[in-house]
């Protein structure tokens, strides 16, 4: 499967997040704690937005070799500074390790990146892609399952309604699936951002959900380890979902329920129940 992270809050370097952690996601490229490989080395994506806002779509940096030894990747992560930060490691689940099958994806304003699997995606392949909206269509660059899964939540409403746009989408995904005899259609955790607020979903058909955590309040944080200096640099609002921890810092990490959904947003967060929903 992958290894992804959403950090929402004060604007910092990326090498804050992608390399100085004791776990970091490009620890886990190698050495994954908790996905189903432990390496994930079929590719590697990052995105982000500028910190004022002023271009209103993000960057994305994407490539086919691993994360560990990619020079460019070092260099750029040493003077990027932003907001707002997507960033996945890709462990291939069948379909071909090129530049368009890395995550995160885009399209206008949005980012969108998955951990999981559609089962029996080359069966379901045509049929999910035949629901996507027309015009959307010609937009999609790869063959994966996850960019399908974001062009379905575009064509189901994601600019209105995200988390009932990804609900649809799983929701098709499952009857499409139990239709040609997959009992257990979907396996997903997906961030998806359209730079102001971030929403991350952990849901799977058989029960049993891909790992994803989000990060502890920074004020709780700072009343536990007073003494660590970079809590005091950032604000209350910032926050990490990730798929699995970066750091064994005690009280930092708390696991997402199952089948449910966050929302990183401007004043309160939410951690609410996900269901498929009915097209």
């Amino acid at each position: 499967m992958c290894r992804w992270l959403a950090y929402s809050g004060t604007p910092i370097l990326l090498d804050n997040i992608l390399y100085k952690p004791a776990h970091s996601l490009i620890d886990q490229s190698l050495h994954s704690r908790l996905g189903v490989e432990t390496t994930n080395g079929d590719g590697f994506g990052v995105g982000w937005y500028t910190p004022d806002g002023s271009t209103g779509t993000p960057a994305v940096v994407r490539d086919v070799g691993p994360a560990w030894n990619n020079r460019n990747l070092r260099e750029i992560a040493q003077h990027i500074r932003s907001p707002l930060f997507f960033a996945h490691i890709r462990a291939s689940t069948g379909t071909a390790v090129q530049q368009t099958n890395c995550h995160p994806f885009r399209h206008g304003r949005w980012m969108w990146m998955h951990n999981g699997a559609i089962a029996g995606f080359h069966t379901l392949r045509r049929e999910l892609c035949l629901a996507v909206e027309p015009s959307l269509y010609p937009d999609i660059e790869g063959s994966t399952d996850s960019e399908v899964m974001f062009f379905l939540a575009l064509t189901f409403g994601l600019a209105e309604d995200p988390p009932g746009a990804v609900a649809r989408m799983a929701g098709l995904v499952e009857r499409t699936g139990h239709a040609h005899g997959i009992a257990a259609p979907l396996q997903m955790t997906v961030a998806v951002t359209d730079g102001s607020v971030t929403w991350a979903f952990r849901y799977a058909s058989s029960g049993t959900a891909r790992s994803l955590y989000y990060s502890t309040k920074v004020d709780s944080l700072r009343a536990l380890h007073p003494d660590l200096t970079f809590l005091q640099e950032v604000s209350d609002e910032t926050r990490l979902v990730v798929s699995e921890p970066l750091g064994d810092l005690p009280g930092a990490w708390n696991e997402v329920p199952e089948h449910h959904y966050g929302v990183v947003r401007p004043g309160a967060d939410a951690l609410l129940p996900f269901a498929p929903a009915p097209v």
